[in-house]
């Protein structure tokens, strides 16, 4: 199975050294010196990386064969693809990969159906389930403890204990995800001081 890691961010100084933004909870292993990763698109590709630090709180890479800002340039928002035993478990029993969480039922603790999961959103802060709804409609959950109370792999569901107006509003918040409007606090989320509160109570791949 593959699954995206990182994006490729801008250039870094002069001798091939990239930015990049993580999409992974275990950086160390998937993107660690030796790594060979597909890419997207696949003519960029396959990239090997040689080196790799933390700097100012960011994850930079060196790949084999680059080794000079224009290469770096060049790479720029590559995606950068693991491939990984679809049998394979974070090592954390609280963690799990972004494929386990794809398509389980949403409902919530009286087994109220609230939908499917279709899309896990990555950001800083914390992760969020886009959650399709019977109506073709969209809602984000934020993955955090005090919302997600309950993932069951063997039943295929997730049970949610929402904040009061959350499920009422979250279809327009997916609708404006990308929309500047989207920051006006006038249409702040109801469920923003558990969003800010909580780190992000599991991972991705």
């Amino acid at each position: 199975m593959q699954l995206v890691v990182a994006r490729i961010g801008r250039a870094h100084g002069i001798k091939g050294e990239v930015t990049v933004e993580v999409r992974t909870d275990e950086p160390e292993l998937r993107l660690g010196p030796g790594a060979v990763l597909a890419t997207e698109p696949a003519s960029v590709g396959p990239l090997t990386i040689e080196t790799g630090r933390v700097h100012s709180g960011r994850l930079l890479l060196r790949f084999d064969g680059v080794s000079d800002r224009s290469g770096a340039e060049a790479l720029r928002n590559t995606l950068l693809i693991a491939e990984i035993d679809p049998e394979e478990l974070p090592e954390d029993p609280e963690e799990y990969y972004d494929h386990q969480l794809m398509d389980l039922d949403v409902v919530l603790a009286d087994g109220t159906e609230i939908g499917r999961i279709t899309e896990i959103t990555h950001l800083p802060s914390q992760d969020l389930f886009i959650v399709e709804r019977p109506d073709g409609s969209e809602v984000m959950i934020p993955f955090v403890e005090k919302i997600v109370t309950e993932i069951d792999l063997e039943e295929q569901r997730a049970v949610i204990t929402p904040p009061p107006g959350l499920l009422d509003d979250g279809a327009a918040d997916v609708a404006g995800k990308n929309d500047p409007a989207a920051d006006d606090p006038a249409r702040r989320d109801p469920a923003d001081d558990a969003r800010a509160d909580d780190a992000p109570a599991k991972g991705d791949a």
